[in-house]
């Protein structure tokens, strides 16, 4: 290991901890996101782990802004916005698997596959917390009726818009990052980015599990509510909002990687 390398080591371990002292991540969240970090960086190099940095840092921002209107969704939400590792492996695993299999092959698909799922990952976040603050309830996919914010497989035309946004923000920085790529196959990050979002909306809104409350009749993700176990109301029982993620960002990435990668662009 060079002297540099050593230096962006401590330096991820140091913003991995920093993470943990503003409140973004719980103590399994930053050491998940030490060992997702470092693994883009083994990968992809500085560029890799600054689009992972950027994912992070608009993501945790997009999650505080205006918490206190966001404060009632948290009741049907399983987890908060403090990460935990599982959420951390969720949204960054595919990345960190990209990064340790890029260093092992060098095999072109990987780095595709991990500017993916980043993008995909960014969308969904993005999409969720600003959706949230829409003024108008969204729509649940399937009877395109009006539905309470927060509701797994429900959307609204600020969500999607701020999805849109999240995933060519990072399709933008992975042409600046990686200067010898093409433009056409950097819209196609940020088209399956958008479409990694959608897979999302499709999961929850088919095979998610949701709870129903006994005591107070809310229907959430959340296994307990009012210190009561909830009873299940739909979908699969493993196939929670993290499952969901991580499903949603491999399915994107690997047929967007395939895709581009075979493609004479």
């Amino acid at each position: 290991m060079n002297p540099f390398d050593a230096v962006m080591i401590i330096v991820i371990l140091l913003m991995a901890g920093a993470g943990y002292i503003a409140k973004a991540l719980t103590v399994s969240g930053a050491c998940m996101s030490f060992i997702v970090g470092a693994s883009v960086y083994i990968g992809f190099s500085l560029q890799g782990f600054l689009l992972l940095l950027l994912f992070f840092s608009t993501s945790t921002l997009c999650s505080k802004y205006k918490k206190e209107k966001k404060r009632a969704l948290e009741e049907k939400l399983e987890k908060h916005d403090r990460r935990d590792y599982i959420q951390v492996l969720a949204n960054g695993g595919v990345a960190a698997a990209c990064g340790v299999l890029y260093a092992a092959t060098a095999f072109p698909v990987y780095m595709w596959m991990f500017m993916i799922s980043i993008s995909a990952a960014n969308a969904d976040t993005w999409a969720s917390e600003i959706g949230s603050l829409s003024k108008k309830p969204p729509f649940y996919l399937w009877t395109l009726k009006r539905v309470e914010a927060g509701t797994s497989g429900a959307v609204s035309l600020l969500g999607t818009a701020a999805g849109a946004a999240g995933a060519f923000l990072i399709a933008a920085a992975c042409y600046f990052a990686f200067p010898s790529v093409s433009l056409s196959s950097i819209l196609l990050v940020g088209c399956f980015g958008f479409i990694g979002n959608a897979i999302d909306t499709l999961l929850g809104a088919s095979v998610q599990v949701r709870f129903h409350c006994q005591s107070c009749g809310i229907e959430t993700e959340r296994k307990d509510h009012c210190r009561k176990p909830t009873i299940k109301e739909k979908g699969i029982t493993f196939f929670n909002n993290d499952v969901v993620n991580l499903a949603a960002i491999l399915l994107a990435s690997f047929t967007g990687g395939i895709l581009i990668l075979l493609l004479p662009i």
